[in-house]
């Protein structure tokens, strides 16, 4: 596993007072939600007009579920971050470790388990850890490739193989 530099904003666990900015995500959160649900809404309307439709749909889900699951990962490869979200509350969330923090991971709302809340935005967050730890490598890391020689060093070489060519010439003619 490559080490990956986690990133933080504010402190979930201390008082936290909402700004302009969260107001802003909250609201934009609300809205992107309520034009999806239209979607949603409508497309749901035509699979209902054309069962054909609604049949390649269910099988196109269950294709990507199935591909989905097929992609588990290991306890030692989950970060988990506590967040703190729009509604005050603090929970935990879980995030592939290669992500730096849980919105890159696509994470920026949840729903809320307290206040049952649906689409409150993140507006602090820190790493806990990860999951597990990760497991000891079972064969051992290769050494790094050699550092290339400087040209002064190659020079040298050379020198030093020229004076013991010269000597073993001088040997093997005397």
């Amino acid at each position: 596993m490559h080490e990956v530099e986690y990133r933080s904003s504010g402190v979930p666990l201390e008082e936290y007072e909402l700004t302009r900015r969260d107001h802003r995500r909250q609201k934009q959160s609300e809205e992107s939600r309520q034009w999806a649900r239209r979607q949603v809404d409508e497309d749901n309307a035509k699979c209902r007009a054309d069962p054909a439709m609604a049949e390649r749909r269910r099988q196109a889900f269950e294709g990507a579920w199935k591909l989905l699951q097929s992609f588990k990962k290991q306890d030692h490869e989950i970060m988990r971050w506590r967040v703190r979200l729009y509604c005050g509350h603090i929970i935990e969330t879980e995030a592939h470790y290669t992500y730096t923090d849980p919105l890159s991971a696509g994470a920026s709302s949840k729903r809320c388990p307290e206040c049952g809340t649906d689409g409150s935005t993140i507006v602090a967050f820190e790493p806990i850890g990860l999951r597990a730890e990760p497991p000891e490598p079972t064969e051992p890391t290769p050494p790094p490739p050699p550092k290339k020689p400087t040209r002064a060093e190659l020079e040298r070489r050379v020198k030093a193989l020229e004076k013991e060519n010269e000597r073993l010439r001088t040997k093997l003619s005397g």
